[in-house]
């Protein structure tokens, strides 16, 4: 929590205590708690408003998965970070050098899911997103991919599988075992059982979009 992250966070030492315990776990999904609160913030406000929707999603999410008692503490520090100026780039950056591949597939999921949470596409948001893409050092083939699973476009099953139309049989088959592999939910099991539940999501969708080709070309 040092760098631009831990100087952004200094004015409210108080609020984010429970989100820095000692335990290697804890500080694993402290962390991400953090930088998922800190990059909704910043995706949240990028259009120069706030959509109640968006804060009711977040509220929820935490409640589900932490708590109220959690929940009430994330959403403290959101509205607060609403206030600050958030150099976005700078915080990607160090989120990157420190987080995991499969946890900012995650971040990327939910910021995702956080923009699209009042039915509507946001172009901004969608924008802002595909840059913190970008810093996270994230691969715009998973990009592509996960955006897919919100927004379809044209072959979006083949784009969430990360294969054009063209592809074989058997190609197919390749891509559904590597893209399961990668966005499979125990790849942020070190995050705990909280997050690792919401990651079922992004299985879900490759197995729907397996399922979708399979269907259309009578794969057995």
């Amino acid at each position: 929590m040092g760098g631009p992250m831990g100087a952004l966070l200094g004015f409210i030492v108080g609020t984010v205590i429970d989100f820095t315990e000692s335990s290697r776990r804890k500080t694993a999904q402290g962390d991400f708690r953090v930088s998922l609160i800190v990059l909704a913030a910043a995706v949240m406000k990028v259009d120069g408003k706030v959509v109640k929707s968006e804060l009711d999603y977040v509220k929820q999410f935490f409640v589900t998965q932490f708590g109220k008692l959690s929940a009430k503490e994330a959403l403290s520090l959101l509205k607060k970070m609403l206030k600050k100026d958030i150099l976005v780039r700078d915080i990607c950056i160090q989120i990157s050098e420190n987080m995991d591949y499969s946890s900012r597939l995650q971040l990327l999921h939910l910021l995702l899911n956080i923009s699209l949470a009042d039915g509507a596409i946001n172009k901004a948001e969608i924008d802002l997103i595909e840059k913190i893409s970008g810093a996270l050092d994230i691969s715009r083939s998973d990009f592509i991919s996960i955006r897919n699973m919100f927004i379809p476009e044209t072959d979006s099953s083949y784009k969430i599988l990360d294969i054009e139309r063209s592809a074989t049989d058997d190609d197919v088959k390749k891509a559904y075992r590597r893209m399961a592999m990668k966005y499979h939910p125990d790849k942020v099991s070190h995050l705990g059982d909280d997050f690792r539940k919401a990651a079922d999501a992004k299985f879900k969708k490759v197995n729907e979009a397996y399922r979708k080709i399979k269907n259309e070309r009578k794969i057995a």
